[in-house]
């Protein structure tokens, strides 16, 4: 970044000086061919007029340069910050990452997008008015000061309203990029239930909803546009006024014969130049002004502090024997080859407790080798695009065959037109809840793993399955696994030779 603004500042310090430089020469040129007939041979305006051409295409160049450097620093920039935002994230504990999962994924598919126009427009803009507009006020008072003193006059205007309407137009922003985030996961949402509300024969209704969405973004944005346009509008007729006031009294001057027509001529051709580096600051800043919120949201992540919620302090012992888990606040014990259930009400922190165990909640521990041992089945399976195949194979090779067999997914690959080949999407769209369950199911039992974590096993699946999965368990234990499970319903609780009361006193 420091690099990048001096390069910046080093090419605005170029543009400035051409362009006053090159609007002095060409007011002495028209001035000498309308004042002095020896001003009009070819000889006479060649050199100023190669001098001209000179300082405009080193201005362009100027320009080129620094629109390149602006481009090479805003892709480094939103490259970091969205590797940032992405490792910061990814470390949170679950229920932090639930929470801030949805601002995350605004900031980093769109939201940092927006700082592009800041770093290409508003930073070279910011300068430019930092270096052009003082150093353009100093010329123009060399040759006329009366100008000068009407530029000053109009040109503190330009900043007031700026800083009204950018305080506005930033609230906005705000609000614009929450707005988007709701309405992004709304979408999600909408789109991933389609499959449920066809079978239920509510699609009608989904298009309206999606038409509300669409209406709602579009309301957001056309707000954030009008403050916008009214701010272009304003910085336009200022600028133009103060041009104009500059402009009649040169004019009265030049006929009374109080100044030179060259004098005149560069206060003209200046006086553009006072206010052309504020007016972009002014559209740059609304068009960036998004970018810059995203900015602040994606610092705002990257700062999360961590949990301070205690955690259950969790005791593995791992050896070719099998694992042991202790759970010392809880007085409990999960041994190997026997079912430890966790029960208790929603919300008591059981599946918390499985993600101690885990050691999910622990940001920065290496777990790696601990992963290798470990089989879990969160209360929603995760599911990606793919092939069926490639899901249960997700987190390693697995007897398919015999996982399937087991959790009963072998009747639901039946269905499926291409078998394990069959395409399933994020998630698992394409399947129903039940068959999501199974799948998930397969993966975790027939996994090699000697610790299961299973959480809500057998949520959506009907009674035969349930019980044939719950005897699939039970032998994974008697094989001499380490198995602790998050239920609730009898039969869960039923294969369990140690049932915790999350939350209570008394222990099973």
């Amino acid at each position: 970044m420091r690099r990048f603004l001096v390069a910046t500042t080093g090419c605005g310090l170029v543009i400035s000086g051409c362009t006053i430089a090159s609007a002095v020469v060409l007011a002495h040129i028209v001035a000498g061919v309308i004042t002095d007939p020896a001003a009009r041979t070819l000889g006479a305006v060649s050199g100023p007029v190669a001098a001209l051409a000179g300082l405009w295409a080193l201005r362009t160049l100027a320009h080129w340069q620094q629109g390149r450097l602006a481009q090479r620093g805003a892709t480094a920039v939103i490259a970091d910050l969205n590797r940032k935002v992405l490792a910061t994230t990814a470390a949170l504990p679950p229920r932090q990452l639930a929470e801030r999962r949805d601002d995350a994924a605004v900031v980093v598919t769109r939201g940092l997008d927006g700082l592009r126009l800041y770093f290409t427009n508003y930073l070279p803009a910011l300068i430019l008015a930092a270096v052009l507009t003082p150093a353009a006020v100093a010329v123009i008072a060399v040759y006329d000061w009366r100008s000068a003193v009407t530029v000053l006059v109009v040109l503190p205007l330009i900043p007031v309203f700026m800083v009204l309407i950018g305080l506005a137009t930033a609230e906005r922003s705000a609000a614009a990029l929450k707005s988007m985030g709701t309405l992004q996961s709304r979408m999600l949402d909408l789109v991933a239930g389609l499959p449920t509300l066809r079978a239920l024969r509510r699609v009608g209704g989904s298009a309206d909803r999606a038409a509300e969405l669409g209406a709602a973004h579009r309301r957001s944005t056309m707000s954030t546009l009008r403050i916008a346009f009214l701010s272009s509008f304003v910085m336009e007729l200022l600028a133009t006024l103060g041009v104009a006031l500059v402009a009649v009294g040169v004019g009265l001057r030049l006929l009374n014969g109080n100044m030179t027509l060259a004098a005149g001529l560069t206060a003209l051709l200046l006086a553009p130049e006072v206010f052309w580096p504020l007016r972009r600051v002014g559209v740059a800043f609304h068009a960036a002004q998004d970018g810059k919120t995203a900015a602040d949201k994606a610092f705002a992540l990257i700062d999360t502090p961590p949990d301070p919620t205690p955690r259950t302090p969790v005791t593995i012992t791992e050896s070719p024997a099998g694992v042991v888990i202790e759970l010392p606040t809880l007085n409990a014990v999960a041994e190997p080859g026997r079912v430890t259930v966790l029960a208790g009400p929603n919300g008591i922190g059981k599946s918390t407790l499985l993600h101690d165990i885990l050691g999910l909640t622990e940001p920065g521990a290496d777990r790696q080798r601990w992963w290798r041992r470990v089989a879990w089945l969160p209360h929603r399976p995760m599911l990606v695009f793919g092939t069926v195949r490639q899901n249960l194979e997700l987190f390693g090779p697995l007897d398919i065959e015999s996982a399937c067999r087991a959790t009963c997914f072998d009747e639901v690959l039946a269905e499926l037109p291409d078998g394990l080949d069959t395409v399933i999407g994020q998630g698992g769209v394409g399947l129903s809840l039940g068959q999501r369950q199974r799948l998930g199911l397969a993966r975790a039992l027939g996994s090699p793993a000697d610790v299961l974590l299973l959480d809500e096993p057998t949520a959506h699946l009907d009674a035969a399955t349930e019980a044939k999965v719950l005897r699939a368990i039970r032998d994974r234990a008697d094989a001499g696994a380490t198995v602790v499970v998050v239920g609730h319903r009898d039969p869960v609780l039923a294969i369990g030779d140690r049932v915790v009361r999350v939350g209570s006193p008394a222990h099973v």
